[in-house]
């Protein structure tokens, strides 16, 4: 059976770190075999990249070719061979953050993005995408009260009014392939959504795997 792919996304502040956990132990409750990753990172080069990504200033392209070179290494290195043993990969962003942060709140050309998005990625697009949405003021408030925060967690509200109305437009094209969650409510409510549609979800993808 081919492997299960599946991102998380969402502007920081939605909450969806705090359900990856959970997620893996569904799977894995179900009979799946799960390779937990981020993005960017995953391999020890991309976790290098991720680490200039999350401190240093840079020209807008020079941060798009990088995430997608931390992305080229992560896909050879770890998901295309987890996915091709028939393993659930669940990652903590992928592709779309891209086209929300560098697209939407860096005003970085989507046709760019698809551009490399084809380079890098050929076929491959994830088999899920949840999407953690909430109100901006519910997500600062959160990032407000949590560690030091990274260059991209330190922009002001209209870059992420930006990525998340981005995120929406991600949706609008691709419709089936996400799901949404409205990371507002108690995380109890949320959990309980995720375990019953994450189970349907599987039992499809077992199926057409027969």
């Amino acid at each position: 059976m081919k492997g299960f792919f599946i991102t998380l996304e969402g502007v920081d502040g939605a909450g969806k770190s705090s359900h990856i956990g959970h997620l893996r132990q569904l799977c894995e409750s179900s009979g799946h075999e799960v390779v937990m990753t981020r993005e960017p990172g995953g391999t020890p080069l991309s976790e290098a990249l991720r680490a200039m990504l999350l401190k240093e200033s840079m020209h807008m392209e020079t941060e798009t070719l990088l995430m997608f070179a931390a992305r080229q290494e992560h896909i050879l290195s770890v998901i295309a061979p987890a996915l091709a043993s028939g393993k659930i990969v669940i990652s903590d962003r992928f592709t779309d953050a891209t086209y929300a942060y560098q697209g939407g709140g860096r005003h970085f050309p989507a046709d760019k993005i698809r551009i490399l998005e084809e380079w890098v990625q050929q076929q491959l697009q994830p088999d899920l995408t949840i999407l953690f949405d909430v109100p901006l003021e519910v997500a600062r408030e959160r990032l407000e009260k949590s560690r030091e925060r990274d260059r991209f967690e330190r922009e002001d509200s209209e870059f992420f009014e930006r990525v998340r109305a981005a995120y929406h437009a991600r949706v609008s094209t691709d419709p089936k392939r996400f799901y949404i969650v409205d990371s507002s409510q108690p995380k109890p409510e949320i959990a309980l959504q995720l375990q019953k549609m994450l189970k349907v979800k599987l039992a499809q993808h077992v199926a057409q795997g027969l």
